[in-house]
């Protein structure tokens, strides 16, 4: 091999000095033309729009949802999540983007909108990536941020209204009627309780419901209002729920509480009584009361005062719901009560259509008015005074050896009227009396004959009225 001069090697390191220097010129202008307005080698932020509120921004190893569209510094478009009409969904901080997007959707707030410019070695680089972006190529992502979590997140609990009394809070097991308007954490809606006009009925922290809700709802009052936020692994999680929540959502529940009870409850009773309170209720007793029903968050039922006179029943007799039977004895005249009554014991999970919804609890402010005494379990007549030993020849106005059922039923009412018996109190005295009449008329021929009367009474275990 030639070896070359000294003076030689000296013309040749200049002429390849300022071959290099031509190269380094052109692509320095080129990447100046590319980059004009990137002054600096970092991301730069700019944000023009960001919530009133923002209780907590994106910090390293978040998950978020944004919205973005992609350009390069003249303005060409290389990509948008709009058009894809879904967002983009990512871990941030840990190398799952591209090392300018980690730094630049830090510190963001759900709702804040901002411009984020990359230069390309915190971009794409020398490769650039495919046809959409070219080498050394600057970024310009336009970005609004929807919701951020972390997946140590845990629910968040809001009280928005506390009611003045609250003699319960919710626990596991209990059955709950509540509102709720649900939206993601941008706002958008997604449903609502209040559209379909009736509660979500539920037991909670059974399962029942995402999990998020189950403990949400407990520890609440009736008639607290409260925003549950629930992260999406307690909630959705990657999949959503098709078109109205998203996968990865956070969601945002405002609930109020309308009612809760416990299949274990029992009927709560409150009482104011007057001084002189010694004749009490019992099964069997025809009692007149008036009453104010609501629901428990105050919601009007109805109330007798409305019609002007009481409502009259007998204890015992099942003519009102078992909560109610339960809660009138025991009470004397003038007494007051309070009567807090779960579905169970009023009317289930049914309800009374238009009036009562189902599963409701039911509270009752109730007086006793009146009160007259029953008969014995099992009658429905009995005599104040000794029976006549010629009760069938009394009974037989015609004597014809028989007692007819107009015969039975005048003796019968004179009886009452003169103060010798007495008849079941809040009843039919004709349906009493046709009742007695045909237990009374043992071959059911229409007759009751003396034999028939005479065995009737020998009849030790039956319940003899007569």
């Amino acid at each position: 091999m030639k070896r070359v001069s000294s003076s030689r090697r000296t013309v040749l390191q200049l002429r390849l000095q300022k071959a290099s220097l031509s190269l380094s010129s052109r692509y320095s202008r080129r990447l100046i033309s590319r980059n004009s307005t990137l002054s600096e080698d970092k991301v730069q932020i700019k944000t023009y729009h960001k919530p009133e509120s923002c209780g907590r921004t994106v910090q390293v190893s978040d998950y978020i949802r944004y919205h973005y569209n992609g350009t390069l510094l003249d303005g060409t478009l290389f990509d948008s999540s709009h058009t894809r009409m879904r967002t983009y969904d990512t871990y941030v901080g840990i190398g799952w983007l591209i090392a300018g997007m980690d730094q630049g959707l830090l510190g963001m707030c759900v709702g804040e909108k901002r411009i984020i410019t990359l230069p390309p070695f915190l971009g794409y680089g020398e490769n650039g990536d495919g046809s959409d972006i070219p080498a050394q190529a600057s970024l310009v992502f336009d970005v609004v941020l929807l919701d951020l979590h972390n997946p140590k997140d845990e629910i968040t609990v809001e009280a928005q209204s506390l009611p003045d009394h609250c003699p319960r809070k919710s626990v596991v097991g209990d059955f709950m009627r509540y509102h709720y308007n649900g939206s993601l954490l941008d706002g958008t809606f997604f449903d609502s309780s209040y559209s379909r006009n009736r509660t979500y009925d539920t037991y909670i922290g059974k399962g029942y419901v995402i999990a998020g809700m189950d403990q949400g709802l407990l520890g609440v009052c009736v008639g607290e209002r409260r925003r549950i936020v629930i992260p999406p692994h307690l909630a959705y999680g990657e999949e959503g729920t098709g078109t109205k929540i998203p996968g990865s959502a956070v969601l945002v529940f405002d609930v109020h509480i309308i009612d809760f009870h416990n299949p274990s409850d029992t009927v709560e009773i409150t009482s104011v009584k007057p001084e002189n309170c010694s004749n009490n209720t019992k099964r069997g007793d025809f009692v007149k009361y008036h009453y104010n029903a609501t629901l428990m968050d105050g919601t009007y039922i109805g109330s007798t005062h409305t019609f002007g006179k009481t409502y009259d029943v007998v204890l015992g007799a099942g003519q009102v719901v078992i909560g109610m039977e339960q809660g009138l004895i025991g009470m004397c005249v003038g007494e007051k009560r309070k009567l807090v009554i779960p579905p169970h014991l009023a009317y289930g999970e049914r309800g009374v259509d238009g009036e009562v919804p189902g599963s409701a609890v039911l509270v009752f402010d109730v007086e006793l008015v009146d009160l007259e005494e029953g008969l014995p379990e099992g009658y429905m007549f009995v005599w104040n005074s000794d029976v006549t030993p010629n009760l069938f020849s009394e009974m037989d106005k015609n004597k014809d050896a028989q007692v007819d059922a107009t015969e039975f039923s005048d003796y019968i009412l004179q009886q009452v009227k003169e103060g010798k018996g007495r008849l079941a109190p809040g009843f039919d005295p004709q349906r009493i009396i046709e009742n007695m009449y045909d237990n009374q008329d043992r071959n059911k021929d229409g007759r009751i004959t003396e034999d028939e009367f005479k065995l009737k009474a020998d009849e030790a275990a039956a319940h003899d009225e007569l």
